[in-house]
């Protein structure tokens, strides 16, 4: 794909005076033109799902930010003021509100998209470190984001996060009093926030090009996960365009009916109703939780009964991502032809589903239910925690047993010779072994 030739050609003097200098229109008719596997399922359009939400959070954003007051005295009152008295104010902040989790909702699925069609494997390993860079940075721009409104959540969720940092040894409590503006969450810490909540959705869209530059160097993957020959380019390639825009444009209309849906009927229903009082720094909140989508990880961290010890998990469960292309060993891209690994998969899914579940519980609330009947073996292990130490070992298992050992020694199914030809059980299909001759050759 990065051998692909340009078919470009200026058709006015303006054009050639810009192709000459910045070639800019050349970029977008060669990405339209751009040769794409043509078994692409739906699944790989959160891509442009994704950039859409980049650029509707930066839009409003940038309009919210004109209007806010990054002042502990004033910023909760400038949030109602711009709901009640900027024109258009309550929906440019819902849409920003509930655009983060429709982005982590496009995010994770397009990771898991990637886990199971082993989009990471080589050649295509930067594209999946660079989007695991994205990841943490939106991690970072969500939290900084959700102390703004300096509420009751807001500000006891900073507190509790930031302490994390001081868990550190040896340098956790400089970088504490730096983060902080001081040695405790105050006017500076807000000041901090908003300037890098600001800042870090323009570093996100640098990382977005280089994302989308490393695709375009190593090559667009596809559901067989077998590398297409250039030989085989006229007949397994389609152009990007208008082929896939429309499918992508079909899907971003299904995205935004249900963006549209929470924004307009259900505007807080992702939001936690503490937040609606003005931060206290004398009255803790019963039950302190992150945003849902921060929940798996802040489960993990809840897991481990040592402060620093918990910290090391959150973000070592974020860390394993980065590393993923060096711990599957199996030749065989897609889970499609991994039935083992796929059943794997489908348990992991449920597991961090379930940490979210978790997460979102008080750490020692009874288990009740079918749950009760599961874990309880005696009083003093029924609490969530248990449970949630039982989904944290599996997603750490998950990354650093199950796909190494089974990668090893499952046997695949046989995967067909080009991504033209159906899977059969003969004729043209080949063994997996074949299949990892080939893909190196390749």
């Amino acid at each position: 794909m990065s051998d692909h030739e340009s078919t470009y050609v200026p058709k006015t003097g303006v054009e050639k005076w810009l192709d000459s200098r910045l070639p800019i229109v050349r970029f977008g008719a060669d990405y339209m033109s751009l040769p794409t596997p043509k078994n692409l399922n739906y699944w790989w359009t959160f891509g442009g799902i994704l950039a859409l939400c980049l650029v509707t959070q930066i839009a409003t954003g940038i309009v919210l930010a004109m209007h806010y007051v990054p002042n502990t005295e004033l910023a909760f009152a400038s949030v109602e003021r711009i709901m009640r008295d900027v024109n258009s104010g309550d929906l440019i902040r819902y849409t920003h509100a509930n655009g983060a989790s429709m982005f982590f909702v496009a995010v994770y699925l397009h990771m898991l998209r990637g886990l199971y069609y082993g989009s990471y494997k080589a050649p295509r390993e930067m594209i999946w470190i660079v989007g695991c860079v994205i990841f943490f940075l939106m991690i970072a721009t969500a939290f900084l984001g959700y102390v703004l409104p300096w509420g009751q959540m807001s500000y006891w969720g900073a507190e509790v996060i930031t302490n994390l940092i001081g868990a550190i040894p040896l340098i956790g409590e400089p970088i504490l009093i730096w983060l902080r503006g001081g040695p405790a969450i105050d006017n500076a810490t807000l000041n901090r926030f908003f300037s890098l909540h600001y800042l870090l959705p323009f570093v996100i869209a640098g990382c977005v090009v280089l994302h989308l530059w490393a695709l375009h160097h190593a090559g667009q993957g596809n559901p067989v996960g077998i590398l297409i020959p250039k030989d085989r380019e006229k007949k397994d390639m389609v152009p990007f365009h208008p082929y896939f825009t429309v499918k992508d444009g079909f899907a971003v209309i299904l995205f935004l009916i249900l963006f549209a849906l929470f924004v307009f009927f259900m505007p807080n229903a992702l939001g936690h109703a503490d937040n609606y009082i003005p931060a206290n720094p004398l009255q803790t909140p019963a039950h302190i939780v992150p945003e849902w989508y921060m929940l798996p990880f802040y489960a993990i961290l809840r897991a481990i009964p040592d402060k620093f010890g918990g910290v090391v998990a959150m973000f070592g469960s974020i860390g394993v991502l980065f590393i993923l292309p060096w711990l599957d060993t199996s030749k065989v891209r897609s889970m499609r032809y991994r039935p083992t690994m796929r059943t794997f998969f489908i348990i992991f899914v449920l597991v961090g589903m379930g940490l979210g579940w978790c997460g979102a519980q008080l750490p020692d609330a009874p288990v009740v239910g079918s749950f009760k009947t599961f874990i309880l073996i005696d009083g003093d292990l029924n609490s969530y925690l248990w449970l949630t130490r039982l989904f944290t070992a599996y997603y750490f298992a998950f990354f650093l047993i199950i796909l190494p050992v089974v990668g090893l020694k499952e046997t695949p199914l046989a995967i067909p010779a080009t991504i033209s030809e159906p899977v059969l059980s003969g004729g043209d299909a080949m063994t997996a072994a074949a299949a990892a001759s080939a893909e190196k050759k390749g």
